[in-house]
């Protein structure tokens, strides 16, 4: 098996926080032909264009030498979802992406826990001073996670061009100590 490296390996209570592999493929494909997964692609599925995304979630690594997770639960490797640093090209801000690849993971608090994590890390080992994560304003449950984070929306702040979104700013690493 091919390996990003170096990628730190991060661990909470429930949870395994790794970099992004190609068994991960199928979950994350389905999760973007989902209607679920309508909120993080343009427009209708193309296959296509969700490889060339996880590509993308991939290549983070390489670009800027972080990226998102795939996260899973201690005791199986099976891919859950995606939290973690996120800000290609043309992103005003570094953002906090996170989402859940199955319905059936949702509402077991297990993305709040990974984005946790994820900040955490952050904060502390790559030193950011604050992060944002950008919500579509129909995504209710992403707009709830941001809120249970910490997270406030900053009417002043800008999205990314041509996404319409709810920008929320994360807490500082000070208000999150």
């Amino acid at each position: 098996m091919i390996a990003l490296s170096p990628t730190p390996v991060l661990h909470s209570q429930r949870l395994v926080l790794r970099a992004p592999a190609a068994k991960d493929w199928p979950h994350w494909r389905g999760f973007q032909a989902s209607e679920r997964g309508a909120f993080m692609r343009p427009g209708v599925f193309e296959e296509g264009l969700a490889w060339r995304g996880w590509a993308t979630v991939i290549g983070h690594w390489v670009m800027h030498g972080w990226g998102p997770f795939v996260f899973t639960r201690h005791d199986d490797d099976r891919g859950l979802g995606l939290v973690g640093p996120w800000q290609p090209a043309g992103w005003p801000e570094a953002e906090i992406l996170w989402g859940v690849w199955s319905q059936s993971d949702e509402g077991q608090g297990l993305v709040a826990e990974a984005a946790t994590c994820a900040r955490a890390h952050l904060y502390r080992d790559l030193g950011w001073r604050g992060a944002v994560s950008y919500v579509a304003p129909e995504n209710t449950r992403s707009a709830r996670l941001a809120e249970r984070l910490g997270a406030v929306i900053d009417h002043d702040a800008s999205g990314p061009a041509g996404k319409a979104c709810l920008v929320y700013r994360h807490p500082t690493p000070e208000d999150c100590a």
